[in-house]
């Protein structure tokens, strides 16, 4: 007896998450083969739906086989790394998750954009590392018009600085983006802080105009920590924790605010929003722990929820 379609769906979809290409088709062509051969019903229908998306992985290998840089995006937020060549990027997408990039002493060792899913707060979200900007970049000089793209398309957008180097490239790189129309990141990280000399990450933030900024180390895992809280800050979202009965969901969802109890409901089911009655609420946004509340209650960041059916 198969398991309930909607459950089996979520589990696919779990699988696929962080596959691309090859190992994407890999990983679908199991699922089929692993999926009751109806011929009607729900299960049919998501034996559609996977051989939709090997059709899909398909097409987008072949577009990336003509060069696009396009990134498809995952997880609840998209946060591009931008900055100029050699500013450690590399290694703090590597340090931030578990992509494996090749990392070197000189400029332009990454030529494309780098995807990588990590977890901020207990929610995936994915890091795309921009290869180095360079002046003239808006203008397409080293294929930056493309590149600029790809940040454009992000959620949120932080620029990385080596902490000990000159601040000209900063400078350029802010320059590039304002050229292009791009909104300023939110967020200057000095990188390489452990070999940076004392004040370093103030006269960085002067340059940039006084910019939020953070100093990392790879070494050094309290300031990862930092950085970690930095962006989730940047990307505004919610977390929300769903309970039914005394089982607890070991991760959160996260949702943009504002966030109902009728969207939490929504997001689960469109049916289960249509019969909605409100919710029992444990954090910030309740008055005290299982506060039954409306359908229209604003949940907080780190909120309990058990929608009452």
């Amino acid at each position: 007896m198969p398991m309930p379609h909607r459950i089996q769906m979520q589990l696919i979809k779990r699988r696929l998450v962080g596959k691309e290409g090859s190992a994407r088709l890999k990983e679908l062509r199991a699922v089929l083969s692993d999926l009751p051969d109806y011929k009607n019903g729900p299960y049919a229908d998501i034996r559609k739906w996977v051989l939709a998306e090997m059709a899909a992985t398909r097409g987008r290998a072949k577009v990336l086989h003509r060069d696009s840089l396009s990134v498809r995006k995952e997880g609840a937020a998209q946060i591009a790394v931008v900055g100029p060549p050699n500013a450690g990027k590399s290694s703090l997408l590597q340090a931030l998750s578990s992509v494996q990039i090749r990392t070197g002493d000189y400029a332009f060792t990454t030529t494309r954009p780098v995807p990588a899913l990590t977890r901020i707060k207990g929610v995936l979200v994915q890091l795309v590392e921009i290869p180095g900007l360079i002046e003239g970049a808006h203008d397409d000089r080293g294929g930056g018009r493309a590149l600029l793209g790809v940040a454009r398309g992000a959620d949120v957008l932080v620029v990385c600085h080596d902490s000990s180097a000159p601040v000209d490239a900063l400078g350029t790189v802010l320059a590039e983006l304002d050229l292009a129309g791009i909104e300023r990141p939110g967020l200057l990280v000095a990188t390489k802080a452990d070999e940076a000399p004392a004040g370093s990450l103030d006269r960085l933030a002067r340059a940039a105009g006084g910019m939020s900024a953070v100093a990392v180390s790879v070494l050094d895992d309290r300031s990862l920590d930092a950085l970690r809280d930095a962006i989730w800050d940047l990307t505004g979202l919610r977390r929300v924790f769903l309970r039914q009965g005394d089982r607890l969901e070991d991760e959160p969802r996260a949702y943009r605010p504002p966030v109902r109890v009728l969207d939490v409901a929504d997001s689960i089911h469109h049916d289960l929003a249509a019969r909605c009655a409100g919710a029992r609420v444990w954090g910030e946004s309740a008055r005290f722990p299982g506060q039954r509340v409306g359908r229209h209650h604003e949940l907080a960041d780190g909120d309990t929820v058990e929608i009452l059916d």
